[in-house]
Order: structure tokens, then C-alpha cells, then sequence
């Protein structure tokens, strides 16, 4: 019996499921593999099935598309699952980058391990990781968390808590909310945490702004942002842990504000105490606890 390849696109009982990363700007970036698996499949799931047409005309694939993102999810799965046990190959795209990472790729691979239907990942462009190698920063270990949560509150939780973590940390974030997110991190990390933004990468006008959150910031303050950023933060050489004598450290900055506030303290001076426990500038912890900068 002579070994066979494990990507075949005869049909079978149940179809396939392929995972297909797609360039982040620089379409050569594109596979010999992934281009032939989205001309052989049945049928494309894509993010944005405009944007994606665009990848398919430059490579002269004629496939079938199908829209497939966050709002149409509950929908759209049993329908694709419907299609891939009746045995037709899938391919699922994203805009750019990998499936499943800050997209819903992650409920139909999970709905299509639950069916019974195999799923077959390539490898492929990640912006993330593409921005660490390069960043200067320690590659690893490396801690993934991609779009931090919009709103205010819970964004400064989130981030508390990533202020502890030793590894690097891995961000996405679009441009109109750079600054806002950045003085975040600033209230969260302080002045001289090392940071690295990157933008428009494998395209043309890459770029990688390093130095610290201050510093950074006055970059931003100097330069309108443009394309999607990765950020990259130094870890914590020092986090607090479970034995620290101050366990309020260990609560968020809103948190422990109001537990100051609970133990008889005016607002103002439990955003001073909070400040200089943290080390942290005043106005920071100000304008976290009074949820400033909010998105409208």
C-alpha cells in the first residue's frame, strides 16, 4: 500500500474542514498550499467576502464564496455544517492572518470537532508573532491576548491584571483607539515599561516604534495613526505575587480605590495612596477610576 496524502479533496462521507491563513499585506506572502486548497474546496467561508475576492482574483482561484463572520455566526455554523456532512470541503478565511484568532472561526472549528468532521489547519502569516520576532523584545515566553475590551472599566481590569504577567504581551488594536489604549496601559504599567507599536506590517510602509509607554506616547502625540497595530509590552521583571504584604495590589485600580474609599477615605487621596502604591503618576489613576477617555 503506498502512503497517501493526508490533503485530499475527493469526497468523502463528510467533507473537511481547512483552516487557510491568508497575507496581512504583502500578498506573497500567500502558499503554494493555501492557494491550492482554496481551488480545490467546495465552497469558502470568508470574513468579508469583498475583501477576500480581491485575494482570489489575484490568484485566479474561482471558487465559491459564502459570508462567515462575528454577526451572522448562529446562523451561518449549522449551515456550513449541514454542507460538510454531506460531504463538501470548506475552506474558512479570514480578512488577514490566521483563522480562529480575533475571529469566529474558533465556534465553527469547535462545532465541527463536536460533529465529527475533521479540520486541517495550515500554517501560515500571524501578525502577531511576525511583530514579536522583530519587536526586540523577549520572543519568549510570549502571552497572547489580541483585542482588548472596549469598555473602560473592564479594559482597566483586563489590564491589571496583564501588568503582572513576566512574558511579553501581545496586543491588536485599531488606530482610532491607539492613544486611549496606550494611556491605559500607562495607568496600568506606569511610565518606563518597554513597548513596541507595529504597523502595516509586510506592507510597504512597516514600521516598528519602540521604546517606552512615555516615550511612545510622545510619539503618538507627533504622528496620526494609520493601519492596524500590534503592541507589543515588556513583561513585568518584578510581579507581585500572592505574598505580597499589600493585597490590595493585587485588586484592579478601580477596585482598590474604592476599597480605600470604603475604609473612609475622600476619593482624592485614595487616588493619591493608589498612585503611589502603584507607582503610578496621580492624573493616571484619575483618569482610569473616572473612566476618562471613554469611546463615544
Amino acid at each position: 500500500m503506498t502512503a497517501t496524502s493526508q490533503q485530499s479533496f475527493s469526497i468523502h462521507s463528510v467533507g473537511t474542514l481547512y483552516l487557510v491563513p491568508t497575507p496581512i499585506g504583502n500578498l506573497q506572502d500567500m502558499t503554494f498550499r493555501a492557494v491550492e486548497t482554496l481551488k480545490q474546496v467546495d465552497l469558502i467561508a470568508a470574513e468579508d467576502t469583498r475583501n477576500t475576492q480581491k485575494l482570489l482574483n489575484n490568484f485566479e482561484i474561482n471558487t465559491k464564496q459564502i459570508s462567515f463572520h462575528e454577526h451572522n455566526t448562529n446562523e451561518r455554523i449549522p449551515e456550513l455544517l449541514d454542507w460538510l456532512s454531506q460531504g463538501q470541503d470548506i475552506a474558512q478565511v479570514s480578512d488577514a492572518g490566521m483563522p480562529s484568532i480575533s475571529d469566529p472561526g474558533e465556534k465553527l472549528v469547535a462545532a465541527a470537532i463536536d460533529s465529527g468532521i475533521p479540520v486541517v489547519p495550515l500554517p501560515g502569516a500571524n501578525a502577531g508573532l511576525t511583530a514579536l520576532i522583530a519587536s526586540g523584545l523577549a520572543p519568549q515566553p510570549f502571552y497572547f491576548y489580541g483585542f482588548l475590551n472596549r469598555k473602560t472599566t473592564t479594559q482597566a481590569d483586563e489590564l491589571a491584571e496583564l501588568a503582572q504577567h513576566s512574558e511579553t504581551i501581545i496586543l491588536y488594536e485599531a488606530p482610532h483607539r491607539l492613544k486611549k489604549t496606550l494611556l491605559a496601559i500607562q495607568a496600568a504599567v506606569g511610565d518606563e515599561r518597554p513597548v513596541v507599536l507595529c504597523r502595516e506590517l509586510t506592507k510597504r510602509y512597516e514600521e516598528f516604534v519602540r521604546g517606552t509607554v512615555s516615550e511612545v506616547l510622545v510619539w503618538l502625540a507627533e504622528h496620526q495613526p494609520r493601519g492596524e497595530f500590534v503592541i507589543l509590552l515588556g513583561g513585568n521583571p518584578q510581579p507581585i505575587t500572592n505574598e505580597v504584604s499589600d493585597p490590595l495590589l493585587g485588586l484592579s485600580i478601580t477596585d482598590h480605590v474604592d476599597m480605600l474609599i470604603g475604609q473612609g477615605l475622600k476619593p482624592n487621596e485614595a487616588i493619591k495612596q493608589v498612585a503611589k502604591a502603584r507607582e503610578l503618576k496621580k492624573q493616571a489613576v484619575y483618569a482610569v477610576y473616572h473612566h476618562l477617555n471613554e469611546d463615544n
